[in-house]
């Protein structure tokens, strides 16, 4: 929380699409971060998967996502960009 918007103001809302950061960010993270929202090492298997956020936590509470079990800390997640149907047609 506050990565790029300030403390307390959600770097992602609630329906918003995410992806997950890759296998070897997980992994650093999950060996590194010793403070709350800490990964569980099952939650590795979803590197990569897009998902849409389900609910925002704030102080300790983390990011819940829609079909991917467990808590996940805000540096774990990247933006997706939303890219229409005629968009990705004819890619621009």
């Amino acid at each position: 929380m506050g990565k790029t918007k300030g403390p307390y103001k959600e770097e992602f809302q609630r329906d918003s699409t995410v992806q997950i950061a890759d296998r070897a960010f997980l992994e650093n993270f999950l060996k590194t971060w010793n403070l709350h929202h800490k990964l569980e090492p099952q939650q590795l298997n979803y590197a990569n998967k897009i998902a849409k956020v389900k609910s925002v936590g704030f102080y300790h509470g983390g990011d819940e996502l829609k079909g991917v079990p467990g808590m996940w800390h805000e540096l774990c997640l990247r933006a997706v960009e939303q890219v229409g149907f005629f968009r990705r047609l004819f890619k621009y």
